[in-house]
Order: C-alpha cells, then structure tokens, then sequence
C-alpha cells in the first residue's frame, strides 16, 4: 500500500527581549525620598536568523550517491516466502522494529524486493573512492554506484571494517568530484548539520537538524569503538552511509543508525565521526583491513555508590573490573580496581569513553594512563597490543547465577549478610578460576540483594582483598561498619563486575 509522502521543515526559535521600563509615581509626602526602579537592559539575542542551505546543497549534492546492493536471491529465498533474521542483510535488521522476527504466528518481515539492499555513499576523492556503511554493501555479490549526473557503475568492495560500520568502494572513473573532510573533533551540541541522502530511494534528499550530543554510546549498536554525533537530523532507511555535513559542506560524519521502537525516524540518529571513518578507510586502503590497539581490560561504568566505596572524588573514569592475564594491561602493572581517568591527557568521564580512545591507536602504540588506584592519583605507560575480539568484550552477562543446586554453607556470615560456600575444584575449572580464587554466595541479606547480589554469584575479591573460601569472605569484612560501602567484585556466569553493597546495621554477623 502506498504510503503519502509527508513534507519536512526545518523549524527556528528567535528570542529576543524587549526593553521594559517601570515608571514611579512621586509620594504625596515630598520628604520621602523617591526610589526609582532601573531600565531593564534588553538581552543579546543567542540565535540570529534562520540557516538557508540552498547553496551548500548546490555545491555538495553533486558528490552524495545512491547505492544499491543486491544480496543474491539466496539469502533472502525462503520456501515459505518469509526469510530468516539471519537471512535478511544487515543493513534492513538494523532498520526493523523489535519482534519482527516472532515466528510463522507473529509479525512477519516483507520478503525483501529482489535481493536489493539501498543505500548512500559520498565521493572523496576525484578518482572514484566512495565511502559508505559496512551495513549497506555486507554480503553483496554486486554493488552499483549511480552518481548525481544519473550515470552507473559498477563498484568494487575495497575492503569494510564491522566495527567501524565503514566501507571503502572504488568506481572506474575520473574527474569526479569529491566533499571536503571537516573536523569531527571540533562539533559542539547545537550546532546545524545537513544530511544527504536517499530515505526510501529517493536520490538527493536533503534534511537538516542541530547535534543534540558528541562521543555518545550506542548501546543498541555493535560499534563500541565509535563515539557517535546524535543529530536530531532526520534519517530513515536508505539513509544510511551518506554524508553529515557542517554549514561550511564540510563532511562531519557518516549517517548510520537510527534509535527507533517502530522502525521509522523518532528525532534520534546517529553518524560515525569522519575522523574515525577516513582513519578506517585509510587502512584499509593500504593493507585491507582495520588493526587495533588493545589494552586487556574490561571496564565498567561507575555509579555514586562505587565512588564512595573505592572513595573517589567523583564519578569519573571507567573502573577495572577485570585484567587479562599476559595482556598490555597485565604487563604494565595495571590491576582490578584501579580506575582509569585519562588516556594521553585525554579525560575519562564515562567507561564507554575509553574502547574508542584505545581502538583508535594502533597496536604497538604507547600510551600513557593517568589512574587512580587506592584514591591516589598516578600515571602507568602501556604498549598497546593488537585487537583480538575474544578478549575485548567485557558486557555484562545477564543470565542468573550457576545453577548447582542447594549447598551446604560454609562461612558464618558477616556484615553484609552474606554466607559463602568453599568451591570445589571441579567449579573452579567450569567457572576459569586459579585454585585459590572464589566463594560461591550461599545466602544472601537484603541489603546485599538489593545492591543486585544472589546466591550462587561467585566472590573472587573484597576490594583489591582476594578471597579464596568462605572464611577468607568472613575476615574480609569483618571490619565493616554500619553505612560503610564495600565493593565486591563478583562473577557471575562468564561476567565480572564490581558491586557496591552499603552495611546495614540489621545484618549482624553470626
């Protein structure tokens, strides 16, 4: 069914004041001395004039493509008419709504148009290299490239880089022309920027907004290593992979994601930093592919109960839950519970901040950790090692605890309500750990169930304190007082994260 088409508009608030004088009449009684209200002074006005594009798109369009990919009737082919989530190319499952995929009783995917994927692209160079989303062209078996001018090619995949969402392509052809690179790192919130693309295959359509954020985590994203503009800009399927441009047409990013519960725009996009994007595409012009530094930690956020627990000035930094052992951070000294605070100079204000700052060096790189370990500030040099992904994740498992039955208990309990079980040997090779690492929780106080404990979580430390059995768990806190905030560095499944859990003087120990 047709859908009509609705038309957009860039809407603009002009404050100003206007000047407001209050006039005092004399008292009858002369002798009182007359006080007099002073003239309001009329404020500055902070946004002057609405923006008018007409000839940045006139000067930019000529360089934004459309590109289609056709994904080849097999990965989409069904013999019930309806593909399968990992039949469907990445470019149209990051587009869909949650629960398309529910089964032949819920809601059903449209079988996608012959095998096509649609997508945009931008001209960076005068000899046919073009930039656009891994998404829009993975798993092609051929890409057409049409410029501005309606002509067609036919593309080569020069290489793509998942984490990255970034795509290089070459088209045989010279004389083309080609956006200009901005400064990604210079985009400050409020800001307009101008998209350029093909929403739903209708070639150069152009949207603008303001940046509503800069270094933002996606979190329904896979690209941890990107710290994505927001942009209020409005982008839809089709979108993806065209330029985000600053008022002087200079390239700011790469339009690739959108936060949507229905699968259409919400006022909620995001776009790769260009920087981030040509340091990818540079790489993989020269060698193929995109290398990594790597530190070997996996890090959380922290929360005001972590910092009053590891006594932190504030909130800041992305604290070490976990440190891979032979890895850079292993090598360099870094250690669990120590919280990272800037690379190079660089601050760290939330966890998510610093995968992208790491990812972005290249292996071999030294870099230098300003930390905060014990609260006392100190500085640790690291040569980075290269990316491997099996040692990079690091999110938290959300599965319950190990299954194993009721045990018997093995520790009296303490301050926090908490009674351990020893592990045995045949536990601690199913969960990973050293021979003297661990305590399985056997039951668990309420202010310890509240802070997200629950029996069967596995305790390898109180505060930097190792604990290798119940009674090692029971020394540990035997000095916590009421109001006191412990944290516990927990293992559940195959996760590890640090809980903070406050004393409560109603869990005596005993």
């Amino acid at each position: 069914m047709n859908r009509p088409l609705r038309s957009l508009a860039v809407l603009g608030l002009i404050a100003a004041a206007l000047p407001t004088a209050c006039t005092a009449q004399p008292p009858a009684d002369a002798s009182v001395p007359i006080a007099t209200t002073a003239q309001t002074v009329p404020a500055t006005p902070l946004v002057t004039g609405l923006p008018d594009f007409t000839n940045l798109v006139q000067q930019v369009a000529p360089a934004v493509v459309n590109i289609s990919a056709e994904v080849g009737a097999r990965r989409v082919a069904r013999s019930g008419g309806t593909p399968d989530e990992d039949q469907i190319p990445e470019f149209f499952r990051r587009m869909l709504p949650p629960g398309i995929f529910e089964g032949p009783e819920g809601p059903q995917m449209p079988q996608v148009p012959h095998g096509f994927s649609m997508g945009t692209g931008f001209l960076i160079s005068n000899d046919g290299y073009v930039l656009t989303n891994h998404h829009v062209v993975d798993g092609a078996d051929t890409v057409t490239v049409k410029l501005s001018d309606r002509r067609e090619f036919k593309a080569k995949v020069v290489g793509s880089d998942q984490q990255s969402d970034v795509a290089l392509l070459k088209i045989d052809a010279k004389g083309l022309p080609a956006l200009r690179m901005g400064d990604s790192t210079r985009l400050k919130p409020g800001q307009w920027v101008v998209a350029i693309g093909s929403p739903f295959g209708l070639d150069q359509s152009v949207t603008a907004g303001i940046v509503s954020a800069v270094g933002r985590a996606n979190p329904y994203a896979d690209q941890r290593y990107v710290p994505f503009i927001q942009t209020d800009v409005a982008i839809n399927r089709g979108n993806s992979g065209g330029p985000l441009l600053n008022t002087a047409g200079e390239v700011v990013g790469i339009n690739s994601q959108i936060f949507s519960n229905s699968g259409g725009y919400m006022g909620v996009s995001f776009a790769i930093p260009i920087d981030v994007a040509m340091s990818a595409a540079d790489q993989i012009k020269k060698t193929g592919k995109v290398s990594r530094g790597q530190l070997g930690v996996q890090v959380q956020a922290i929360s005001a109960d972590d910092a009053r627990g590891l006594g932190l000035p504030d909130a800041s930094g992305a604290l070490v839950a976990v440190v891979v052992p032979g890895s850079a951070a292993a090598k360099a000294g870094i250690e669990r519970a120590d919280v990272i605070r800037s690379v190079n100079g660089r601050k760290i204000n939330v966890s998510s901040d610093l995968p992208p700052l790491i990812g972005g060096l290249a292996p071999g790189s030294r870099v230098r950790l300003g930390i905060l370990r014990d609260g006392k500030p100190r500085e640790i040099e690291v040569t980075l090692d290269a990316l491997n992904e099996e040692l990079a994740g690091g999110a938290v498992d959300q599965s319950g605890p190990d299954e194993e039955g009721p045990a018997p208990a093995t520790g009296r309990g303490n301050a926090l309500g908490l009674v351990g079980r020893d592990l045995s040997a045949a536990e601690r090779q199913q969960l990973g750990l050293q021979a003297n690492e661990g305590v399985r929780l056997a039951r668990v106080g309420d202010a310890a169930a509240e802070a997200g404990l629950q029996p069967g979580d596995v305790i390898l430390s109180v505060g930097r304190t190792s604990v290798a059995n119940a009674a090692a768990l029971d020394r540990a806190l035997a000095g916590v007082k009421d109001g006191q905030t412990v944290m516990l560095l927990v293992r559940r499944g195959n996760a590890t994260q640090f809980i903070a859990v406050t004393a409560s003087e109603d869990e005596a120990a005993g």
